[in-house]
């Protein structure tokens, strides 16, 4: 891509192939544009699609976005799938394309259920500030105040937990057991160990969830329905999904990963039960784990990002709460350590190390799920992706 014969007089609508990293400067050329209404990308690895939209009216950026969807999942089959919203608090663009499951061919649709992994952190993060909102929680208080079964974290308080501001370690790997109660022996024995310089776990929200139980007095779930979910009218997003409903679950079966000089083939993985190996074995009926277990629906994120957005889940000085760096630094050495907030990642200094968009400003938050998935949102400017 030629930046600089990118003008705003040129065209009305600009769509960027493939963008490096490296070239992330580049794109502030786009805040130049006058009348700039919309800015998109979708991180793949190493490589970024970027969207630019001026005020053209809403038809023709949703035709940009199906096409760049059809170039990953019909001309290069980059991705199986994939399925793209942006927008406001008030209004979205959507797109999709590709199958749900390559083995019998079944494509993906507007209802299709996503497992949405690490994602589920957010609905922990926004149900724990949501009890603080309601007098049922202090983020001050030691984490054995609400759970009293985590011995070891005697001392370590819910805000450190929420932030990440102290490593955690199991004496044996939680997924490496061979039974569901083992694994939980392994959970209930977690210490405090030293904050590596690549914060973020899954450990943290696991404990959360036990935190949440002790504040609310009920199961996670039960809490994430009456803070979230039911207000919001999210009625596709479970924890358990309904046997009847499983045909319509995206597959993220045999997953191949490069370990060292070993090709390793991970299969079996039925579609409507996590792919996370941690939920996988620990989570049982609607017990939701907490870092990971949720599925849902894009029309159902869609709802969450705009509920946020309109206030409706958290006030707006929770959300300044959530998206304060807690523990982003520079190294001696250079480079940084990972710059994260409430259970999710913040604004990075950095954009080539940033997992939130260029676009968004200093108060967006943002997470990504193994299973393929990325969610920002940027209270402050009142745009969602």
């Amino acid at each position: 891509v030629n930046m600089p014969k990118l003008r705003p007089t040129d065209v009305k609508l600009h769509l960027l192939d493939v963008i490096r990293p490296e070239q992330y400067a580049g794109m502030t050329i786009f805040k130049t544009f006058a009348d700039l209404a919309f800015a998109f990308y979708a991180g793949l690895a190493g490589a970024c699609v970027v969207m630019v939209g001026k005020s053209v009216g809403q038809g023709k950026i949703t035709r940009a976005l199906q096409d760049s969807v059809r170039y990953f999942t019909e001309e290069t089959h980059i991705m199986p799938c994939l399925s793209v919203a942006c927008g406001t608090a008030d209004e979205a663009i959507t797109a999709l394309g590709g199958l749900a499951d390559e083995d019998t061919g079944a494509p993906l649709t507007e209802d299709s259920i996503f497992d949405l992994a690490s994602l589920t952190k957010l609905f922990t993060a926004l149900t724990i500030l949501r009890l603080r909102e309601e007098g049922l929680l202090a983020p001050e208080r030691p984490v054995t105040t609400y759970a009293p079964q985590f011995r070891h974290l005697q001392g370590l308080t819910v805000d450190q937990l929420l932030g990440f501001e102290t490593g955690l370690v199991t004496p044996q790997r939680v997924d490496a057991q061979k039974t569901r109660e083992a694994g939980l022996l392994q959970l209930a024995d977690i210490r405090v160990a030293p904050q590596p310089n690549r914060a973020y776990s899954d450990m943290h929200s696991m404990v959360l969830r036990y935190v949440a139980e002790g504040a609310a007095g009920a199961p996670l779930m039960d809490s994430i329905r009456r803070c979230i979910l039911e207000p919001l009218g999210m009625r596709d997003t479970f924890a358990c999904v309904p046997e009847e409903l499983r045909s319509r679950c995206v597959s993220c079966d045999r997953e191949h990963r490069i370990e060292g000089e070993r090709y390793v083939l991970r299969a079996g993985v039925a579609p409507g039960t996590p792919h996370d190996p941690k939920a996988a074995l620990l989570q049982q009926g609607d017990e939701l784990c907490g870092h990971a277990g949720l599925f849902s629906t894009r029309d159902d994120m869609v709802r969450l990002c705009q509920g946020v957005l309109q206030g409706r889940v958290v006030s707006d000085e929770s959300l300044r709460y959530m998206a304060r760096n807690r523990t982003g630094r520079p190294l001696s050495g250079g480079g940084f350590t990972q710059y994260l907030g409430c259970q999710c990642f913040v604004k990075h200094p950095d954009q080539y190390f940033s997992e939130i968009p260029a676009y968004m400003g200093e108060r967006a938050v943002g997470l990504s799920g193994f299973t393929g998935h990325h969610l920002s949102i940027d209270p402050e400017r009142g745009i969602f992706a």
